[in-house]
């Protein structure tokens, strides 16, 4: 068993704390003072330890850099209104990287290492944690090969490490979307269920020619046929139709989102009736034209809840109800940040404090 007090911590000589405007900080642009790794070698994780945040030696034979073995996770803390901080879902992240590492042919992180290093990282660098409205802090688990080796068979050696930033909200505004139907991100039989490197890349390009056409993201849509949407670029699809919450069931071209969970089961809470199931790319054109969609939103660890505007598809774009007249996705967003900042009860024991 690894204790906690026996992961050895460097302090920086140099915090940045200081320098940091908590009321104006953007997203993935400004890092916390230290970061938490292990290693894999010789069939086991050691060499725990903290340190202060800087440039780190790969060698350019790594794999990652070759072959995208590498995965990640992300979650949030918030500054409690006491002072302490809470995590929200951590259970359900690492619980995921573990099924994407066995997806990758990583070894899976124990529970012990995952929790000990992210709650001593938090410990140390808990004045990072912002307490300004709609500001956290998103931490950044990640797993990459550490072989030097160039060749086409699993690795042998890994880093494991956790970094931090704060950072405001990833979308300042209500979002245009475009359904993709030529592009593709995942396939039957892929890998587009995990959380890794090769799933991102090839999506930037589409993803560039969508934000040329004025659309801030993609709703992808299944490899085969483009019949059914799937999922967006940062975040899962999830609609309110004839006063149902509806959203594409999971499969192994979908992630398995944390707060496309949450957002279910507060609804099913709430009374309100929720539908996993294949959802057509034409029922969401007629419903939005008959007036049956009333609500569009993408649900994710960055984004939280981001309200769709607007749909493009096929060169003709859908306007879709005023935002501020959303009586679901609004009470939610409501609701989440008030389970998260320990406003309300964690009746769903999603909290861990430190």
């Amino acid at each position: 068993m690894i204790d906690t007090l026996n992961i050895p911590i460097q302090r920086t000589q140099n915090s940045r704390l200081s320098q940091v405007d908590f009321n104006n900080v953007p997203f993935g642009k400004v890092y916390s003072d230290h970061m938490f790794t292990a290693e894999y070698e010789d069939g086991e994780w050691k060499n725990l330890r903290i340190e202060p945040y800087e440039a780190i030696q790969i060698s350019p034979a790594s794999p990652t850099l070759h072959y995208g073995i590498s995965i990640f996770e992300g979650l949030k803390a918030f500054k409690n209104g006491d002072g302490s901080i809470n995590i929200f879902r951590a259970d359900k992240n690492f619980e995921r990287l573990n099924v994407s590492a066995d997806r990758m042919c990583i070894p899976q992180i124990p529970e012990q290492i995952f929790f000990d290093g992210l709650h001593a990282l938090l410990e140390l660098d808990n004045g990072w944690v912002p307490d300004a409205d709609g500001t956290s802090l998103y931490i950044r688990p990640f797993i990459f090969s550490n072989d030097d080796y160039i060749g086409i068979k699993p690795s042998e050696s890994f880093k494991f490490m956790i970094i931090t930033c704060p950072v405001g909200a990833y979308y300042s505004k209500p979002v245009k979307v475009k359904i993709e139907d030529h592009f593709v991100r995942a396939v039957e039989g892929g890998s587009g269920y995990c959380k890794t490197g090769c799933n991102y890349g090839p999506a930037m390009y589409p993803a560039k020619l969508a934000q040329q056409d004025g659309y801030d993201q993609l709703i992808w849509t299944d490899g085969k046929e483009h019949k059914y949407i799937e999922e967006s670029g940062t975040m899962n699809i999830m609609l309110v139709i004839d006063g149902k919450l509806v959203t594409p069931e999971l499969g192994d071209t979908i992630l398995d989102g944390i707060t496309r969970d949450s957002v279910m089961q507060i609804a099913k809470d709430w009374g309100m009736e929720v539908e996993e199931r294949k959802v057509e790319v034409e029922e969401v054109i007629t419903s939005i034209k008959e007036g049956r969609l009333t609500e569009a939103f993408g649900a994710g660890t960055a984004a939280t809840i981001a309200q769709i505007e607007l749909i493009g598809y096929k060169g003709e774009d859908f306007q879709l109800p005023p935002v501020e007249g959303r009586e679901f996705s609004n009470r939610v967003l409501k609701e989440l940040d008030g389970l998260k900042l320990g406003l309300i009860e964690d009746r769903f024991d999603w909290i861990s404090k430190i």
